[in-house]
């Protein structure tokens, strides 16, 4: 017995310690969001005649509901037309091509130079898309939209002459904003998710000089930076992540400007959510397993080494996280929580509503009433271990390139939620492997929670954190899957 309480003890010291890293990483994070939150950043006037070529990139595969909708927004861009070449890298199997064709030809005929690139083998995905198209165009700097991204016709013009501050900064990344936040429970979730990584995180990472990374939108690369790095590779299903720390450990200067901002639209269904999340998951796993070392080698300071790798670690650690919650009910039975560090794991979890309220309160006026969705973003995060712990772990056991599952995009605009579900049921790829793992992984939590009730009540509510979040994704799984089933037949 008590060799099995020393081997749990160990087990638990392995689990919980890189989270503890991270958690600390967060602190720091939000010193360093505190001690600069009044800085912006100041980019110089720039002539109009000294407006550099700029080539902005489309990629899309089976947009055919928010495609449109990109294309009159680029083309709105207030920008010399001499100098503006824009990309639409369209992969789709669809009729996305079809019914784009008739737009891009209005446009070039009002005197735009846009091209409709098309391939028909999905090569490297968007990364390839990315990389085929740079071969087509002659541009010094590359802006990147993604199809449900709607950039104002100001982006440019507020954005290129960051580049003029310093010869040395390759990628300036602006603010996610969003277009449905009100859709739902979960939009309003998955808006105040993104408020904190680009309010606080990437603001603090920018604003403290740490490396931090392009988000694959909603931002602009120095061609020259691309091309020094090694160009977009296809080993990673987050080439925007990939690209970013190879950069970087070039020596290239990366910088977020918080006030320009691009509203885009974030996932209404859970399915399509979970979708996004494990891509995101594995591919920020691939990156992590691709460059650690190199980036501990690096050059770099000591500082920028340490927070490159924990900005890493949010999805890998989701298996420490989903580890931590097998072993607690073990713990509890084998009476090996006495002489545990359980205190210090839950101080520094604190720093996650801290650094969500924060961003509320710099983005919005009524920032408290905005913020009550924390409980519920708390309760999302639990249920999507299991979806974001297999993605991760997948990653890690295997070193192939996996398939880029587009997350579905429908540009309601309005429109009332049958709609969806129609154009769902249509061609949206709604799968799910996980529900089952989601709804065995809540009775144990259930289990956890009553055997803590008797003997470790202090643990009642870890415990039951996990039961609502395991359970409520499963349910709005299973529902998302009876809507489309039905519209489908």
């Amino acid at each position: 017995m008590q060799e099995l309480t020393l081997f749990l003890k160990l087990v638990y010291l392995l689990l919980s310690v890189p989270l503890i890293l991270y958690a600390l990483g967060t602190l720091y994070l939000l010193f360093l969001f505190l001690r600069h939150r009044q800085e912006r950043p100041v980019a110089p006037e720039v002539a109009e005649n000294q407006l550099p070529p700029v080539t902005v990139q489309l990629p899309l595969f089976n947009e055919r509901y928010v495609a449109a909708r990109l294309i009159d927004a680029v083309a709105a861009l207030d920008y010399p037309r001499d100098r503006l070449h824009i990309q639409v890298l369209d992969d789709s199997t669809d009729d996305t091509p079809d019914l784009l064709k008739t737009q891009i030809e209005q446009l070039r005929s009002r005197g735009l130079r846009i091209d409709l690139i098309h391939r028909t083998d999905r090569t490297g995905y968007k990364a390839g898309a990315l990389e085929n198209g740079m071969l087509q165009t002659d541009g010094e700097f590359i802006a990147i939209f993604d199809a449900d991204f709607v950039p104002t016709p100001d982006f440019l013009r507020k954005t290129v002459p960051y580049f003029y501050a310093d010869p040395r900064i390759g990628v300036v990344q602006t603010r996610w904003g969003h277009l449905n936040p009100d859709d739902n429970l979960l939009t309003r979730s998955e808006a105040l998710m993104i408020d904190g990584h680009f309010a606080v995180e990437q603001f603090a990472r920018s604003a403290g000089d740490l490396i931090f990374t392009f988000n694959g939108t909603g931002g602009l690369w120095r061609r020259a930076t691309i091309e020094d790095a090694g160009g977009w590779q296809h080993d990673t299903l987050t080439e925007d992540s990939d690209l970013s720390f190879r950069a970087q450990m070039r020596g290239w200067k990366f910088l977020f400007v918080p006030d320009v901002m691009v509203p885009g639209e974030v996932p209404p269904q859970m399915v399509a959510f979970k979708q996004q999340q494990a891509r995101w998951a594995k591919g920020t796993t691939q990156v992590l397993r691709k460059h650690w070392l190199s980036l501990l080698r690096s050059r770099l300071s000591l500082r920028k080494r340490i927070m490159g790798v924990l900005q890493l670690l949010p999805y890998p650690s989701q298996p420490l996280a989903l580890g931590l919650l097998i072993l607690m009910p073990l713990l509890i039975l084998t009476q090996s929580l006495k002489d545990l560090p359980l205190g210090p794991l839950g101080l520094l979890s604190a720093a996650v509503p801290i650094l969500y309220i924060l961003s509320q309160q710099s983005l919005y006026d009524n920032w408290l009433k905005r913020s009550m969705v924390f409980p519920l973003l708390m309760v999302f995060s639990s249920g999507l271990t299991v979806n974001n712990s297999r993605a991760a772990l997948s990653a890690f056991i295997s070193g192939r390139p996996e398939e880029f599952k587009r997350t579905p995009k429908y540009n309601l605009g309005g429109g009332r939620p049958a709609t969806r579900v129609k154009q769902a049921g249509q061609y949206a790829q709604l799968v799910d492997r996980n529900t089952v793992w989601e709804l065995l992984f809540g009775c144990y939590a259930l289990g956890g929670a009553l055997l803590a009730y008797n003997r470790a009540p202090g643990l009642v509510a870890y415990f039951l954190l996990y039961v609502l979040g395991f359970f409520s994704v499963a349910g709005w799984s299973i529902a998302d899957r009876w809507q489309v089933s039905g519209a489908s037949a």
